[in-house]
């Protein structure tokens, strides 16, 4: 069953990086951009076909992707330096030679550079926009299809000691809990708590943390009957080995304790909750971007060293497998096919969220950095335009090789070091 998780998400990677490729693919091709390769995976070639000029086909190592673009820097102008003080071509001058190679004569209005600025950012957008489009359909699927996991009212465990299982309701270091004395049993619905009504599990959290430590009356529905049974919160504090309890605020210390735990179901919300859900995921995912630096920089701490790793570090595709094969695998009677399959589905959400702002960042070679150049030219030529000055021209990408290099040095480090760290300091 593991394999089967790790299958599953290497099939969608494969098909989200192939979609991704179509949508700078599409429109390369409408606005008469010459797109001579659209390959999915890399390696030796397994199989390829070539229809209006464009060879498709799949490689042997379905881990990524690419479309070849034609021209997609455009020529030196004028006065540019084109050699090194050693007579050599500048690294910025072979990427544009090699950028030309697959025009063709008569070819040379198919070059991507031609194009105006706002058809490029089309082209170049049009990857991470479909990234994004692909986390909403599943976040769809999953949110108004299978429906998100909630924490319900209806009481799934009751923990009888507030350490451990066997106490005493008379022992000061080990007393039973609130609700093992009380008349609540698994299965009962609260519906209200100390005469507030509750429909979920967060007010319920709120109404017991209101409450305090005084006896209340607690509302419930059993067997589909009301009833109402009594009971008296204890002082968290009183879990010596809770985390809470030992925390410096005091308002944390001093919260009251039942022991009891929720059941956890299925329930399908409305489609007008799914953007808000991926606006978070979204915020989420950017917040851990930023922090990609250091988190890279800690893990490789860890990696090299007897530290534990963080577990909310950022985790390779290695990690992300495992997650996967972990979901299929799971011995927990109570998680449904269901519940594997819908987890499944927003882990390739949240990936394909990823997707999209990552390649948002704007350096070369990522689509972003495109995106940025496109940006600049046109903002310049509307600003020449506007000052009744010429036509500053495409903006020089090409200048930005050296960059574009190191960029992409790094995001290999990058990928080897996770790699690493996920195999050898897990971070769960």
């Amino acid at each position: 069953m593991y394999i089967l998780g790790v299958l599953v998400l290497i099939c969608g990677i494969v098909i989200s990086v192939g979609i991704h490729e179509v949508g700078h693919l599409y429109p390369a091709k409408r606005f008469g951009v010459k797109v001579s390769r659209y390959f999915i995976g890399f390696g030796p070639t397994l199989f390829s076909r070539t229809i209006n000029g464009t060879e498709y086909g799949i490689k042997a190592i379905l881990l990524g992707g690419y479309v070849s673009i034609a021209g997609m820097l455009p020529p030196a102008k004028p006065g540019t330096r084109i050699y090194t003080h050693k007579g050599q071509l500048t690294l910025a001058e072979e990427a544009r030679q090699a950028s030309a190679e697959e025009i063709g004569p008569g070819e040379e209005d198919q070059a991507f550079w031609r194009l105006p600025a706002r058809k490029k950012l089309v082209v170049m957008f049009g990857g991470p926009l479909t990234n994004a489009v692909i986390a909403l359909v599943l976040l769809t699927i999953v949110m108004s299809t299978m429906g998100m996991s909630t924490l319900t009212t209806t009481i799934g465990s009751i923990q009888p000691c507030v350490h451990g299982s066997e106490c005493s309701a008379h022992d000061p270091h080990n007393p039973a809990t609130p609700a093992a004395l009380s008349q609540l049993q698994v299965g009962d619905t609260i519906q209200a708590w100390g005469g507030v009504p509750v429909e979920n599990w967060d007010e319920l959290s709120a109404a017991i943390a209101a409450g305090g430590m005084q006896e209340l009356p607690v509302s419930i529905i059993r067997d589909g009957k009301p009833m109402t049974v009594q009971i008296t919160p204890i002082d968290r504090a009183l879990l010596g080995t809770d985390s809470a309890s030992q925390s410096d605020d005091s308002a944390t210390q001093h919260r009251p304790y039942v022991g009891i735990s929720p059941t956890v179901e299925r329930q399908r919300v409305s489609l007008t909750r799914v953007p808000a859900q991926a606006a978070d995921m979204t915020l989420a995912t950017a917040g851990i971007l930023v922090k990609l630096p250091v988190n890279l920089w800690n893990t490789s701490v860890a990696l090299f060293s007897d530290q534990e790793r963080d577990p909310n570090s950022a985790i390779g595709i290695v990690g992300v497998a495992d997650l996967a094969g972990n979901i299929t695998a799971s011995g927990n009677a109570q998680y449904s096919g269901m519940d594997r399959l819908a987890d499944l589905l927003m882990l390739l959400a949240s990936l394909n969220i990823s997707l999209f702002l990552f390649n948002l960042i704007p350096l070369l070679p990522l689509d972003g950095g495109h995106i940025l150049g496109a940006v600049i030219e046109g903002s310049r030529r509307h600003i020449a335009r506007w000052r009744g000055r010429p036509d500053p021209g495409a903006f020089d990408t090409a200048r930005l090789t050296s960059l574009s290099n190191i960029v992409f040095i790094l995001l290999i480090g990058m990928t080897i070091l996770l790699v690493a760290a996920d195999i050898f300091k897990p971070a769960f």
